[in-house]
């Protein structure tokens, strides 16, 4: 790296005391003047699989809940499923491991996910309602817990439509893009289920609320709910029934996938003026740039209704071990995998700048004329989803221009696996 670049890293990097949630944030205080007037930031991950990621972003958490008051962690999950943990950070109901384990994605199935899940549930005990973190999924796929909430409640009130519509219960097990369909007549189903339960929604309610005479209420039984569960429904089936093809740009479901989670991250934002959220996500979806050619990300839809007000940090790790599933099996347990640091990647050039763990925000004003082209130009990053390729794997990168599609740059030096929940069914 030339050496007016890595000046200009050194003089804006701040070094991460420890990657150890619980640590003082003494050296996180920079973020408190980095992120004035930000309402959302994404904390991103280049693997969903790094121990140090989740550790990180889990001190990021606390410090951004405690000190600069967000009210909701947003995660890359399972609207459907996170319900259920909503409940558990919030109220204290139900077996946390268990709940992260419905969550639909062995990623989030850590041993460093929970511990965050419990440290949520400790901040919230004794705070009062309205004080209290909430815990929401932004991703409309995995939704066997709409199905099996809107099954139960019709079968209740409206038994007749329920037995007309099988076909919506295969989504509880469907992926995107698994049944491609132009017309996407499934979701158009979808969509009349909504239909039907808006149009008899007071009607439902009462029955709902005679029916508690008899028997303990459930939270399936709220119409709004059930009305949300439906609305998941019809993301869900909007999902499966697109082109995986990336050439059909804003039609593909990679775009449809990020632009829901966009709409979901909005929907927190606007429905509390006085909230801030925290994304958990992979850096392809913080990004405020493309995922993919034509594919507009998360990030870049958040960016472009709130400006400055969406913080953008990517995670990037040196060298070491992270766990993916091998190849396209969609059902094998993940294996470790291990990268050297290589030497023609970003994370070669911060790893050679700057020993150790460390942040930088890139949102700087007039670099110089030395520096300005390393952030304006494409460059590529390294970036490992659920699943990598066998063997090949270490050459997976994805373009990226720097202070175009990040805000910031969290540099963790080594990579260890994530410890994988054992007490729970893979």
């Amino acid at each position: 790296m030339p050496d007016d670049i890595a000046r200009w890293l050194i003089e804006r990097a701040r070094p991460l005391g420890t990657l150890t949630p619980g640590a003082p944030t003494d050296d996180l205080e920079p973020l408190h003047d980095i992120l004035r007037g930000v309402r959302i930031v994404g904390l991103g991950e280049s693997t969903h699989g790094t121990s140090e990621f989740f550790r990180l972003k889990h001190r990021i958490v606390e410090f951004l809940v405690r000190e600069a008051g967000f009210t909701t962690f947003a995660l890359e999950a399972s609207a459907s499923a996170v319900c259920g943990l909503d409940a558990y950070v919030r109220h204290g109901t139900g077996d946390p491991a268990q709940l992260v384990a419905r969550l639909g994605f062995w990623t989030w199935r850590t041993q460093e996910m929970l511990d965050l899940v419990e440290w949520l549930r400790e901040h919230n005990r004794g705070l009062p309602e309205d004080r209290r973190v909430r815990f929401v999924g932004v991703d409309p796929q995995r939704c066997a817990d709409s199905v099996k909430a809107v099954a139960a409640f019709l079968g209740r009130v409206a038994p007749a439509y329920a037995a007309g519509m099988p076909e919506l219960k295969m989504l509880a097990q469907a992926h995107p893009a698994s049944q491609p369909d132009p017309e996407q007549a499934l979701m158009c189903r979808a969509e009349e289920l909504v239909g039907f339960l808006a149009d008899h929604q007071e009607e439902f309610a009462q029955c709902a609320a005679a029916d508690h005479a008899d028997r303990v209420p459930e939270p399936a039984d709220d119409i709004d709910q059930v009305l949300e569960h439906a609305r998941i429904l019809v993301r869900a089936a909007d999902l499966v029934t697109r082109s995986p093809d990336l050439c059909s740009g804003e039609d593909s479901v990679f775009a449809v996938r990020d632009r829901y989670m966009a709409d979901a991250v909005a929907r927190l934002v606007d429905d509390n003026p006085e909230g801030r959220v925290v994304v958990w996500a992979h850096n392809g979806h913080i990004a405020k740039g493309m995922y993919g050619e034509g594919v507009p990300a998360m990030g870049s839809r958040l960016r472009e209704r709130y400006g400055d007000a969406y913080y953008a940090l990517a995670l990037l790790f040196g060298k070491g071990s992270f766990l993916a599933r091998r190849g396209n099996d969609i059902q094998g347990l993940p294996v470790r995998h291990r990268i050297g640091t290589g030497i023609r990647s970003i994370e070669a050039r911060l790893a050679d700048a700057v020993p150790g763990d460390y942040y930088a925000d890139l949102r700087t004003a007039d670099p110089s004329p030395e520096v300005a082209p390393w952030l304006h130009d494409p460059q590529v990053q390294r970036s490992f989803g659920a699943s990598v390729p066998r063997f090949v794997y270490r050459f997976n990168v994805a373009p990226f221009v720097p202070a175009k599609d990040y805000d910031g740059i969290a540099f963790v030096a080594r990579s260890t696996c994530s410890r994988m929940l054992s007490s729970v069914d893979s």
